[in-house]
Formats: C-alpha cells, sequence, structure tokens
C-alpha cells in the first residue's frame, strides 16, 4: 500500500549566475516559492464513470489491497535523476515530492447512467470479473451524481440520470452545490476534477468564451455554445477546484477559462489522454526528424467498441477528435523548417466503431519515408491496445500533479500546467505558443519542472563537465 509522504517545505532559493575565469557558466536553478504539505484527504470528481474512470478508480483500490500493482504511473513507479550521472541520485518521484498517497483518495462522479462503480465497471469489461469482485464492497459505494448533458453534443448515448434548471447557470449552481457536499460528505481537504466524459461535437470558441464576463452572461442566456463539458469546468474552477481535461474538446482551453484559473489559483491543464496511436506518433516522429528521413505520408485507422467508439461514429464527435489527433505531426516535424522532408505530408486519420473489440482497440498505421537521395521505405505499426488500461496511470498521475500544483505557490497561479504536456495529444499551451508533442522532451519538461521545484539543478544532458 502506497503511504502518505511526509510533510515538506521547500526553501525559497535564487541563486545568481556567475562565470568563472575560465568562461564556465555556473548555478543552480531558481525558485521562489513553497510546496504545502500534502495533509488530509484529496477528493477526486470524475465527470463520466464510463471505462477509464471505473478502470482508473477500481485499479487504485486493487493497489490499495496489494491485488496489482501501479504499472504505467509515473508518479508511482517512476524515478528523477539528481545531479551528476556519477552522484548516483535517483529517488521515486513520489519520494522527491510531497504527492498525496493513494490511500488518501477518496471519489465521486457525475454520469447519464445510475451504475454504481461495480456495476458500471462490469459493463466495461475492461477488468477481469473476479478481480472486480473482489473490489465490490468499494466499488459499489461510489454512486453517480446526476450529470449535466445536452444531447446536442453528444448525439450517439443518452441516459436518466441528468440535471434539470431553466438555465445552463441553473446547472452550473447545482455543480457548485454538489461539489461542496462531496467535500464535506467526503471530509477531503482538497479536490482535483478529472474530466472522464465523451467527447463532445466540435465547436470553435465565440464572443462567449472570451471572459468570464461574458461567458456568464451566456451561461445565464443558455447560449448553444456553452458545451456540458465547459459547465463542470466553470463550477470546478469557481470553487477553486484543479480541473484537467482527458477529452479533446475546447473545455479550459478557452479564454475565459484561463482568466479563472488564474484568478482562483486553480490550475487547469488538457487536452485528451495520450494513450494509444498518438502516443506512437510522439514516439516515432521525434525519430525521423533526429535522423532527417523524410515523410511523405501516414495513414491511421483504429477500430473499437466501447462507449468512446460509439460517441466517435458521430461525424461532429469524430471531428473533435481528429482535429486534436493531426496537430501532433505538424508541430513535431515544423514543415516550415525543413519543407523538403515535411512540407507535404499526407495525413489521414480514421476512427471506426467496431463492437465485437470493446474497449480493446486496434490501432494500424502505415508510414511512408524516404531516405538518403530520396529512396522511399515503408513501416507498419499495428497496436493492439487496451485503451482505457494505458488511460487509468494517466488520470492517477494528472490527480496527484494536479493536486502539487495547488499546493505550490509557484505554479497554482500560472493557469495552464504545461509541464504536464506529457500526459496530452493536444496540450494546452500559453495563448501563441505552439505546443511541444515530443514525448521525450515532453518529460524532461515535467522532470526538470520537479527538481526547479525543489531547488535542484535542472538536467541539460550537456555532458562536457565529465570531461574538464
Amino acid at each position: 500500500m502506497a503511504t502518505r509522504n511526509k510533510s515538506v517545505k521547500t526553501a525559497s532559493k535564487t541563486s545568481a549566475v556567475e562565470v568563472n575565469s575560465e568562461g564556465k557558466v555556473h548555478g543552480s536553478s531558481k525558485h521562489n516559492g513553497s510546496i504545502e504539505p500534502a495533509k488530509g484527504k484529496l477528493g477526486v470528481m470524475i465527470p463520466g464513470m464510463g471505462a477509464v474512470a471505473t478502470t482508473f478508480v477500481a485499479g487504485v483500490e486493487a493497489i490499495r489491497k496489494g491485488l496489482a500493482k501501479p504499472i504505467g504511473s509515473l508518479t508511482q513507479m517512476g524515478t528523477v535523476r539528481l545531479g551528476k550521472r556519477t552522484d548516483g541520485r535517483s529517488p521515486k518521484i513520489k519520494e522527491f515530492v510531497p504527492l498525496a498517497g493513494l490511500d488518501d483518495l477518496v471519489f465521486t462522479g457525475w454520469d447519464i447512467f445510475e451504475d454504481n462503480m461495480y456495476e458500471a465497471a462490469s459493463n466495461a469489461g475492461v477488468l477481469d470479473q473476479r478481480l472486480l469482485d473482489q473490489l465490490k464492497p468499494f466499488l459499489s459505494l461510489v454512486t453517480p451524481r446526476a450529470a449535466v448533458f445536452d444531447h446536442n453534443y453528444v448525439k450517439r448515448i443518452d441516459g436518466p440520470n441528468v440535471k434539470k434548471g431553466k438555465t445552463k447557470m441553473d446547472l452550473a449552481e447545482q455543480l457548485r452545490d454538489d461539489i461542496r457536499d462531496f467535500k464535506k460528505s467526503s471530509g477531503a481537504s482538497r479536490l482535483i476534477t478529472m474530466w472522464c466524459g465523451s467527447t463532445e461535437s466540435y465547436i470553435e470558441p465565440t464572443a462567449a468564451h472570451q471572459s468570464v464576463k461574458a461567458f456568464e452572461k451566456a451561461l445565464r442566456d443558455n447560449d448553444e455554445m456553452v458545451a456540458p463539458s465547459m459547465i463542470y469546468a466553470y463550477a470546478s474552477l469557481m470553487e477553486g477546484v484543479p480541473f484537467a481535461n482527458g477529452a479533446p474538446n475546447l473545455t479550459v482551453d478557452l479564454p475565459v477559462m484561463l482568466e479563472l484559473s488564474r484568478q482562483k489559483q486553480a490550475p487547469i491543464s488538457g487536452k485528451d489522454f495520450k494513450t494509444g496511436q498518438t502516443l506512437m506518433k510522439t514516439v516515432l516522429a521525434p525519430a525521423f526528424k533526429a535522423r532527417l528521413l523524410g515523410l511523405s505520408g501516414w495513414y491511421s485507422t483504429n477500430i473499437l467498441g466501447n462507449r468512446d467508439g460509439e460517441v466517435l461514429d458521430d461525424p461532429g464527435s469524430f471531428k473533435t477528435k481528429e482535429e486534436s489527433k493531426l496537430g501532433v505531426l505538424e508541430h513535431i516535424l515544423q514543415p516550415a523548417l525543413y519543407p523538403e522532408l515535411y512540407g507535404n505530408i499526407f495525413h489521414k486519420v480514421r476512427i471506426n466503431y467496431y463492437p465485437p473489440r470493446g474497449d480493446n482497440k486496434e490501432g494500424w498505421d502505415n508510414i511512408d519515408i524516404f531516405g538518403w537521395l530520396g529512396y522511399p521505405m515503408q513501416i507498419k505499426v499495428d497496436f493492439l491496445c487496451r485503451d482505457s488500461i494505458l488511460a487509468a496511470p494517466i488520470v492517477l498521475d494528472l490527480v496527484l500533479f494536479m493536486d502539487l500544483a495547488k499546493r505550490c505557490s509557484e505554479l497554482r497561479g500560472l493557469g495552464i500546467q504545461e509541464w504536464l504536456s506529457f500526459y496530452f495529444k493536444s496540450p494546452m499551451t500559453a495563448p501563441g505558443l505552439y505546443p511541444e508533442h515530443d514525448l521525450f522532451i515532453q518529460l524532461m519538461k515535467l522532470k526538470n519542472t520537479l527538481r526547479h521545484l525543489k531547488g535542484e539543478e535542472l538536467i541539460t544532458h550537456l555532458g562536457l563537465e565529465y570531461y574538464d
């Protein structure tokens, strides 16, 4: 079982960069903040109690009971190197920064279906029923609150467990009541909202999304451009609760949410969990660019049969997912800098709903590359993955890291937590800044952020100091 880390207070550190007589630069990472200890329970609130959410919650309970290991979780199994390679300092991340312990997590959720977490997990069919039966007493207690739902945004599913209100502001106030009720009834000292709901139909930002004032008017006016996920985000941020978006919806990737996040010091991150096919792209595309191999085409198709696949069978929802997937290659390969190699890529993405496959998604990629003197080559990838198994540890890490950000004086007022790009298909960034998609640069960014928060030297991998 995981145990809660001891209270940690990071001292304020400022150290100037110095240049010695030989012209070599020395100096350490500057850090002018503190990290509050992870005291008490951490409440995890999940809109969308489907396959991903139930696999995550059931997995946490299985790990707490010693029935399984947290494989795939950076916060539980990952390490961070400190100092030189020769120093031999590589503590576990959860021992280096004060993260909440798994025993401190408590859960609630919203869903349009009335099934409790045991029933929902059984229906999802991701986890072995024998494991779920061992977890039944715990999972059965997590029952869904009535959801905010709009059939115009998710056309392929419907359910009875839905909130009613005259205006969208009424619905937001009901969600705020839910948040306050959960905090009181669970005894949680801190809260996090993790969007694990469906992909909504594609929309683009409007005037209603540009400021808190405009958005609140849109809520009162029942503006059709206010999606359900935005109502959850607004309610959470108004309550000072960090919000992470696991779907490709706009949700918190809007000026209003950035304004509200900074105002309430409630961190935001997103969007769209990076699990299967896009994970492969963020591994392979950096390799092509590193070796300056050209790319003429990349065809990707998926089959899956879970609720996510059913939702994505709608063209509007698929458009939202497609936009999330298509931007990856352009930002990694930078065709403007390498027009001869990447200036004329044909990139196609397809997702097909195939019920027999269930949550066991299969992704095929056909990649046409070219090398020396323009000679063509091909790469074929067939990834038979388990979507929710890949997503669950992402949810866990985001819960713990978003809570860390909320407790960190340096991070909580920033709004967007770009250092968590590692977990997302379409990472949020400051307005006008292109996102970093290379998986390995994203991991370096994450670990350097942790080093920075604790006043440790940032690692550049320059390595010249070993040959002085």
